[in-house]
């Protein structure tokens, strides 16, 4: 019985098994004690959240390693057959290979980061994981209007980012410019309209101005742009049936809806107030009388 624990115990293939225990356990071990000490010390949510998926994704490449260099001697005869089996493999798995190639451009290439809204292959939402091989996303729209969760979570192959345009509405520059369109009738006060709008817009949008023109200038800094205007714009045009007054304005990414809701509250207010002098234009239907008709009745 002691003899066959002692060779139990000196066999080689006993002795590999233990060393990949063992050295499995002392890279994950060194892997998690790295991770606390960075995320002492890193305090942005999205830098840890990046630190974290690739110190892992460091530990199996070292788990990996390691079990091929413990079994390197039973390697040897074996390396045609795993060259033919690995091209068959990676034929079979491009897919998987490209998406992975995905996920380190997204990780280090900048197309995106977790809280970001994005839209990847159609889809609209907000990036909830940023996986080895898919990006999750909480959709937005679709039979919802507006820009608001319809509770739909989907998964995306990272390789998109080679395929189709990445849409980002929250990268360096987390606001977008939106417009409304308001028909006024021909005949009303244009410039006391133009007046109410330019109001309103400085109102609803007056802290939105500072921050989007910090941010421009952050942008400016880092690409190649125009000094492009961050203030509420009005332009008017004459259609056949009314004059169209269009606002432009800037607001941040999550809250188009709830602006134009404050938007539209305060315009409808302001031109009540000018009793008359302003108001809204609608479709006009005119009706034409009809022809008399002379009907003859015979015998």
């Amino acid at each position: 019985m002691e003899e066959q624990i002692k060779k139990f115990l000196f066999d080689p293939t006993v002795g590999k098994i233990a060393a990949i225990i063992v050295g499995a356990a002392i890279i994950w071990l060194i892997i998690k004690a790295i991770q606390r000490i960075l995320f002492t010390k890193i305090k942005d949510t999205d830098n840890r959240y990046r630190a974290k998926k690739f110190s892992n994704f460091i530990g199996y490449f070292l788990t990996i390693l390691l079990l091929t260099i413990i079994f390197s001697d039973k390697l040897g005869g074996l390396t045609v057959a795993l060259g033919v089996a690995g091209a068959g493999i990676a034929f079979a798995m491009q897919e998987v290979i490209v998406s992975f190639a995905g996920w380190i451009a997204i990780m280090f290439g900048g197309f995106y980061k977790t809280g970001d809204r994005v839209q990847l292959g159609g889809i609209k939402g907000d990036v909830m994981d940023i996986g080895v091989i898919r990006t999750t996303i909480m959709e937005t729209g679709q039979w919802v209007d507006g820009d608001l969760y319809n509770g739909r979570i989907v998964f995306i192959a990272n390789s998109f980012v080679f395929k189709e345009p990445v849409f980002n509405y929250s990268g360096d520059f987390s606001f977008l410019w939106d417009e409304i369109k308001i028909p006024i009738q021909y005949g009303s006060d244009y410039e006391k309209a133009k007046v109410i709008f330019e109001q309103v817009c400085k109102d609803v949008a007056v802290d939105v101005n500072q921050k989007s023109k910090e941010e421009w200038v952050l942008m400016q800094d880092k690409f190649r742009l125009e000094d492009a205007s961050t203030e509420p714009m009005i332009s008017l045009i004459a259609k056949e049936s009314w004059v169209e007054f269009t606002l432009r304005y800037i607001v941040n990414y999550k809250k188009r809806r709830v602006t134009k809701t404050e938007l539209f509250s305060q315009i409808l207010k302001k031109i009540e107030e000018t009793e008359g002098q302003v108001q809204f234009a609608s479709a006009t239907i005119q009706l034409v009388e009809a022809p008399e008709f002379k009907v003859k009745i015979t015998k």
